[in-house]
């Protein structure tokens, strides 16, 4: 007889389900790498003249492409993303009732 596979379903935070510090603060930070990196692809930037454009070294850049967090500040990513020649909108709520503490969420368009 077959056992049935175990499986969790996802909270569709996968830092949370990983149970990392800060969970949602690390799933915006990969959301902005993301971004970043498309922006950097669909610019056809190689890694040195993202790196000059950025104002970091090669290496940073690519550490960022291969999204390591480390060294990268959620306000790092954002600066960023304008020089990449992104809008950057941060709008700040009142979180609804029926949920227990704010969260964060980042959200493209």
């Amino acid at each position: 007889m077959k056992s049935e596979p175990k499986f969790t379903a996802s909270s569709g935070n996968v830092f949370r389900d990983l149970e990392v510090a800060q969970p949602e603060e690390a799933q915006a930070k990969a959301e902005l790498m993301a971004r970043i990196a498309e922006l950097i692809a669909r610019k056809k930037l190689t890694q040195a003249a993202a790196a000059k454009l950025l104002g970091v070294d090669q290496p940073k850049v690519s550490a960022l492409l291969r999204g390591r967090m480390a060294g990268f500040s959620t306000e790092r990513l954002i600066r960023f993303l304008t020089l990449l020649g992104s809008d950057v909108q941060i709008v700040v709520r009142d979180r609804p009732r029926s949920r227990a503490p704010g969260h964060l969420e980042v959200v493209t368009a």
